[in-house]
């Protein structure tokens, strides 16, 4: 959609919003359907080839709105079934387009403080089948949760708000956790006394988008009864696309797993989707049911209650924002997407290799390149520091085995080659002004 179709559809939108408010009295304040009705009116599967925006916007008023409660009376908290339906058919038409094992969220950080609360009420509901007497603040006093030392802040924080000890597991070479490693500080850990119970494994990290180990780490943690959660925030999304779904190889083990579909999905803010493999274990640790929150359909089966599944009560219809991307771009469109960001990718660190006062400093797998001029730290953080304040383009750094490290991420929908090319012109142009200042 160019920018002047996009005028168009937008003004289209706005009339329709406005004829909505001001028709509104003649809708049924509660949806007269049943739960499941969407089944019949939308395909199981993401479609190959892309949908005429026309088709799509019709299907607001044929396929959403019969669910959907429509408030001209005084306020109420009400269910209805478009809300919960439609975001578990998003998720398994998302699941099928990626060949995994749903539910769509905020944020990855939701994504993984949620299953570290489900993973400790499971262990302390455990422990108390077998043990009644032991109480839960003596549970809690010995529970240690292990997630990669290039694992996001966010991993570290859930531990925080959770009230449980985080560990960070030591990563090898290729910044990656293997099994051996979890398994020593596993093994130590329990013959400290303390209660070994959850484990985030990263897909794509953000320093480097290095890849967890999860064929060695799923059934390590199967075996000690110990949640996997996978965090795959950014490079989940590339696993639409048939030649990266090796890097999942593993989810199999896994007890939830999310990704950030606003990341690289070409869906806006916020919009995450998780999959959990006991969707009991969440339910189980966040079920409230007071009067005025029930519903006809609540203990029918055929309803999922978000409500169970989350912090906050309400939630915003992010499902939405997937169907019509879905449909706009299909898979093919989104496919073609993901991989020309990753030759991109593969284009900047050519140009990088071909210059020697540069080094490339982790593996290029998706649309991340992470590199450094040749020499120190600080020379790094001097370059950095011209090419920001610039502000032709913006980089954010990292730290690898001790080095200050660039990243140059090619992410922007609209990025092309000569994107690319100005920006390793503009780095080598800043690059050569700052080396001539050095003394020789």
């Amino acid at each position: 959609m160019n920018t002047t179709e996009f005028r168009k559809r937008g003004k289209e939108m706005i009339d329709y919003v406005a004829d909505y408010i001001e028709t509104i009295e003649q809708r049924s304040v509660y949806p007269d359907v049943q739960p499941g009705y969407l089944r019949s009116l939308i395909p199981e599967e993401v479609p190959v080839e892309p949908e005429m925006y026309e088709d799509v916007v019709k299907d607001i008023e044929r396929v959403i709105m019969p669910g959907v409660t429509h408030w001209h009376s005084p306020f109420f908290y009400a269910y209805f079934p478009t809300a919960s339906s439609f975001p578990a058919m998003l998720a398994d038409m998302l699941c099928g387009a990626i060949g995994c094992i749903g539910f769509s969220w905020g944020t990855a950080s939701e994504a993984t403080l949620m299953s570290l609360l489900a993973a400790r009420s499971r262990i302390v509901r455990w422990i108390q089948a077998d043990n009644p007497d032991r109480t839960e603040s003596e549970i809690f006093s010995k529970l240690v949760a292990y997630s990669s030392d290039q694992a996001h802040s966010s991993v570290e924080r859930a531990g925080l708000i959770g009230g449980v000890t985080m560990k960070k597991v030591p990563t090898d070479e290729k910044f990656s956790v293997q099994g051996e490693a979890l398994k020593k500080m596993v093994e130590r850990d329990r013959r400290a006394g303390l209660i070994p119970f959850y484990f985030c494994a990263t897909l794509g990290t953000t320093a480097s988008c290095a890849f967890d180990n999860i064929i060695e780490l799923g059934p390590l943690c199967n075996a000690a009864k110990m949640w996997m959660h996978i965090d795959a925030a950014y490079a989940g999304s590339a696993f639409i696309c048939p030649e990266f779904r090796p890097l999942l190889n593993g989810v199999e083990f896994a007890d939830s797993f999310n990704f950030n579909a606003h990341k690289w999905l070409l869906v806006n803010f916020d919009c995450s989707v998780m999959w959990v493999k006991e969707r009991a274990d969440i339910i189980g640790a966040f079920k409230m049911d007071p009067l005025y929150l029930k519903h006809d359909h609540q203990e029918s089966g055929l309803v999922t209650d978000y409500r169970h599944w989350q912090i906050p009560l309400g939630r915003r219809f992010r499902s939405l924002k997937l169907w019509f991307v879905f449909r706009l771009y299909g898979l093919r469109g989104l496919q073609d997407h993901i991989r020309k960001q990753v030759l991109l990718a593969k284009e900047f660190e050519k140009m990088v290799r071909d210059d020697q006062r540069f080094e490339i400093c982790a593996e290029v797998i998706l649309g991340l390149v992470c590199f450094r001029l040749k020499g120190s730290n600080e020379l790094n953080e001097t370059l950095l520091k011209r090419i920001n304040s610039t502000r032709k383009i913006h980089m954010v750094p990292c730290q690898l085995s001790g080095k200050f490290v660039l990243r140059f991420a090619v992410c922007a929908r609209t990025t092309e080659l000569h994107h690319v090319r100005e920006s390793w012109a503009h780095i080598t142009d800043l690059a050569s002004e700052l080396l001539q200042e050095l003394p020789h």
